[in-house]
């Protein structure tokens, strides 16, 4: 049963992949373009200033793919591919979680686990190290990016597991409610000790050398050997509207994948389709 729910966690994943790709295609790549725009001005802007103070000029580097692959089948390929693992991943979960979670129903069941992965995989650590366009960031601290939002990831993933496992504990002597109340307590103070104690990445060695200690790396203004501003910073409408709309993408897509797959796992659970209602038979008149 375990590989036909994987199997149909894959559809599923691909499903939501796909769903996650259109939403971003059409809604998010505009905005995108525009921080894109903003740091092929700003590295205009910069040389300039490197050229009025007789500094080498800084070798630009070009991307193996166009633009135009890159937001086409270069953003589709990846969000379908991230989906299908996502999905296997849900249908994991999915197969440790039957027959432990008491009078759950296999479908209700399968969107419960879809919402707690949009959660523990990607709203937690979105919450501490939000999704970022093109322009923020430096090169230098993508793998301490990457590190931190994984870190992030794993220790709320398994202070979920160990909510939930406690939390069926509990209920066996506080009740569901109660028990519910103390588990979902418990995991919201494991996150806010892992919030405090990582570090912001404004605080990062690479940005705090070019823009000091900041909350974050959004870039600041450009500023000439005088302090006049030559180049804004980062626009916050930009930024904001990325975010919200990377958040909306992965809603769609594990929303997709939990509905898909619900009906799915729910007929493997359940080894065939659920009959029919037979039409009641009148008996014919003489």
């Amino acid at each position: 049963m375990e590989k036909r729910l994987i199997a149909r966690g894959l559809l599923a994943g691909g499903a939501g992949g796909l769903a996650a790709f259109i939403f971003a295609r059409i809604m998010a790549e505009p905005v995108i373009q525009r921080a894109i725009d903003y740091e092929s001005g700003r590295d205009e802007a910069q040389s300039a200033l490197d050229r009025a103070a007789g500094m080498a000029m800084r070798l630009q580097g070009h991307d193996p793919f166009s633009r135009h692959v890159q937001r086409t089948a270069g953003i589709g390929v990846g969000m379908v591919l991230f989906g299908i693992a996502m999905g296997a991943l849900l249908a994991v979960a999915y197969a440790l979680c039957l027959g432990r979670t008491g009078k759950v129903r296999p479908r209700p069941l399968a969107l419960l686990v879809a919402g707690a992965g949009f959660v523990a995989i990607y709203l937690v650590p979105f919450a501490k190290y939000p999704a970022n366009p093109p322009a923020i960031g430096h090169s230098e601290t993508i793998r301490s990016r990457g590190t931190l939002f994984l870190t992030v990831m794993l220790v709320g993933l398994l202070a979920l597991i160990l909510a939930l496992a406690i939390g069926q504990h509990l209920a066996k002597r506080f009740g569901s409610w109660n028990a519910s109340l103390l588990a979902g307590g418990g995991y919201l103070a494991v996150l806010i000790v892992l919030f405090l104690v990582l570090p912001p990445l404004g605080h990062l060695h690479a940005n705090v050398a070019e823009y000091g200690r900041q909350a974050t790396e959004t870039p600041l203004p450009l500023t000439d050997a005088n302090g006049t501003i030559v180049f804004p910073g980062f626009p916050a409408d930009v930024l904001a509207e990325f975010r919200v709309y990377s958040v909306a993408a992965q809603l769609i897509m594990w929303s997709t994948i939990g509905i898909v797959f619900a009906p799915l796992a729910e007929r493997v659970v359940n080894g065939k389709r659920a009959p029919r209602a037979e039409p009641a038979l009148v008996p014919a008149a003489f």
